[in-house]
């Protein structure tokens, strides 16, 4: 079996352009992040905020009660 040992200098190359890719793509994530951070405190701002007036409801009133039949 040959081996060839003119494919050793390529392997640097090879990992140096990887870790490249890699850190232009975390890079990306991280911008993407930042961005729906954004977006997300946006749509919060957006909201309506709750009145502090409002009334209680009664006992009873719908939705607080369940009826059990056994």
């Amino acid at each position: 079996m040959a081996m060839s040992i003119g494919s050793v200098g390529t392997v640097p190359a090879a990992l140096a352009s990887a870790r490249t890719g890699d850190t232009v793509a975390v890079s990306v994530l991280k911008k993407t992040l930042d961005i729906q951070e954004q977006t997300a405190l946006q749509l919060l701002q957006a909201l309506p905020q709750p009145s502090g007036s409002a009334s209680p409801q009664p006992v009873g009133a719908l939705g607080n009660t369940v009826n059990e039949f056994v």
